[in-house]
């Protein structure tokens, strides 16, 4: 279902530094970017893959699971987050993931590619699918057995490829997908469904940077790349980032870069010279001063503070 897109870092060796990024594969004869699995099928498939021994990876694509029996622990950014019955866990394109051994988590595995929702509801779903968007949602009561009965149904269309022309096949899975974001959309945490709704070419330009921003910001760093990357001008790029955010696209990209800094620094416990390499900085001491210049502290000092902090429980 997946492809490796890359390997290892800067130098070329396996390390801290090496996330691979993932683009979406599905197997033979499963028509657009869209799969659908359960868990259980996916830890059966893949035997000891990706788990032993753990390792953390990117993809280009959403990674969907609804846990239905036993309790599933997934590294999201370098956290560890428990999903329980009821739940679901949200991985989003650009997301630094990783797997731990199975468990008994059983449930749904929805795998799709952005693309696949229509630019409309795209439009509408913006809350939801946005990357800070949390990780762990528990769904209003009220929708609790409606999302896994319209999972399953999912479920059951993908495993229909045949029955019915290719075409109605795709639009019915589609249709069933959008159907359950829009429900799911309503869970506690998400921003009210139709906020991200105003305007639509800067609105939609600024969604395409931040695509863009969750997938390169490690090797991508001033606003001309991502102009060519969107092929658009570096000005309708920066209007559209001032119009959304009141910032630049470079400090978007500065403030992306810090936060994975942050991360590594802190939750991860990454040393400051494996995060300079792993944010693209050519000299750990360049990366010691963007650093202290927007936090007020070195990586070290930054790092054996978070080491003496107790983390707050994370909701759900």
């Amino acid at each position: 279902m997946m492809v490796d897109k890359r390997h290892s870092g800067p130098s070329g060796q396996a390390g801290p530094a090496a996330v691979p990024l993932y683009g979406f594969q599905p197997p033979v004869g499963t028509p657009y970017g869209l799969e659908v699995s359960t868990v259980e099928d996916f830890f059966a498939q893949h035997d000891d893959w990706p788990w032993n021994p753990p390792r953390p990876g990117r993809a280009t694509f959403h990674y969907l699971i609804l846990v239905t029996e036993g309790e599933l622990r997934h590294d999201v950014d370098y956290v560890t987050r428990t999903v329980a019955p009821g739940q679901w866990l949200w991985v989003r394109p650009g997301h630094a993931q990783c797997w731990h051994p199975p468990g008994a988590a059983r449930g749904p595995f929805i795998l799709f590619e952005p693309d696949v929702l229509r630019p409309d509801l795209a439009r509408l779903l913006a809350p939801l699918t946005a990357h800070e968007a949390p990780a762990v949602l528990s769904p209003h009561p009220d929708d609790t057995a409606w999302l896994q009965q319209t999972a399953l149904q999912l479920l059951d269309e993908h495993r229909a490829l045949g029955r019915r022309p290719l075409d109605i096949h795709h639009a019915l899975r589609r249709s069933l997908l959008e159907s359950l974001l829009l429900r799911l959309a309503n869970s506690p945490g998400i921003a009210p469904i139709g906020t991200a709704t105003a305007g639509t070419g800067h609105a939609d330009r600024y969604g395409r940077v931040l695509d863009a921003l969750e997938l390169h910001f490690r090797e991508l760093h001033q606003a001309a790349d991502y102009a060519e990357l969107l092929g658009c001008s570096v000005r309708t790029l920066s209007r559209a980032a001032r119009d959304a955010t009141g910032k630049g696209v470079r400090e978007l990209i500065d403030e992306r870069r810090l936060l994975e800094a942050r991360r590594l620094l802190g939750g991860a416990r990454w040393d400051a010279r494996a995060v300079a390499v792993h944010l693209g900085f050519t000299d750990p001491a360049n990366f010691g001063r963007f650093f202290r210049d927007r936090t007020g502290l070195t990586p070290a000092a930054f790092a054996a503070r978070e080491a003496t902090t107790v983390p707050p429980p994370l909701p759900g």
